[in-house]
């Protein structure tokens, strides 16, 4: 059961994050999956694998282990993406989080600047107190900078969203999607982004990203970020509102 909160009224901003130049999806999937724009994509397939694992042993033990994949398609007005990851970490052989999540989203261009779209998502997070959350949602979003250097996007959209909770009950509502991307190429092979979403009708959920990436071939990228998910009215079984990721991955550029 979620613990009863103040109602707040949902006012939508959105997100900023885009991919490297040599891939097709940059921001983690808890923010949201920006598709590059079909109208400027290079090849009619881009995909990746990535994947980051820390380990530690003596006085305590512990490790830590996140894999993800991203495969989208390219036709001249419309772009199709699927995506999963999966994370999970250990101390003293006791599991202290797990986090399994898939979907997929599509693209329509109006025109130039204008594009329909709809992203669908499933989330398995038992550590935060959902046994699963599946979000649907779909809208109107517009291409402010497409430029060879920075990118900027903005998304909004209504959506539904149904929780499953780990220490019993479900619920089902109807709330607002907003999301913007921005990247900035630092230099031919280093790109920094930063990404915000919200989906929200009387609680909110909101995340952030900060991350950088730097290309190491045109095969491989290193990936840097900094996560930020903030529920403003949690499960009883996870009661703290906020949490926060870093990590560093190897990205592998299928071609």
């Amino acid at each position: 059961m979620l613990r009863n909160g103040r109602s707040r009224a949902v006012w939508l901003l959105t997100i900023l994050g885009m991919s490297l130049a040599s891939f097709s999806t940059f921001a983690d999937t808890d923010i949201f999956t920006a598709l590059d724009d079909p109208s400027t994509a290079k090849k009619t397939f881009d995909g990746n694998l990535q994947a980051g694992y820390n380990a530690q042993s003596g006085n305590s033990t512990s490790s830590s282990l996140a894999a993800s994949s991203t495969m989208t398609w390219f036709q001249p007005t419309n772009a199709y993406s699927l995506w999963a990851e999966a994370a999970n970490n250990s101390t003293d052989d006791e599991r202290s989080s797990e986090k399994y999540q898939a979907g997929a989203r599509a693209r329509h261009n109006l025109d130039d600047d204008n594009f329909l779209f709809t992203q669908g998502s499933w989330l398995s997070d038992r550590f935060n107190g959902y046994r699963s959350r599946s979000t649907l949602a779909a809208g109107y979003g517009r291409q402010i900078l497409n430029g060879p250097v920075s990118h900027l996007r903005l998304e909004a959209g209504p959506g539904v969203r149904h929780d499953e909770f780990q220490g019993g009950g479900n619920q089902t509502k109807a709330l607002a999607y907003g999301a913007a991307s921005y990247a900035y190429q630092l230099t031919d092979s280093t790109q920094f982004i930063q990404g915000v979403s919200i989906l929200g009708n009387e609680d909110i959920t909101a995340n952030s990203e900060t991350g950088l990436s730097v290309a190491i071939n045109s095969h491989f990228a290193l990936k840097m970020t900094y996560d930020v998910t903030y529920n403003s009215t949690t499960p009883d079984s996870a009661p703290k509102h906020t949490d926060t990721k870093t990590a560093v991955s190897l990205v592998y550029n299928m071609q």
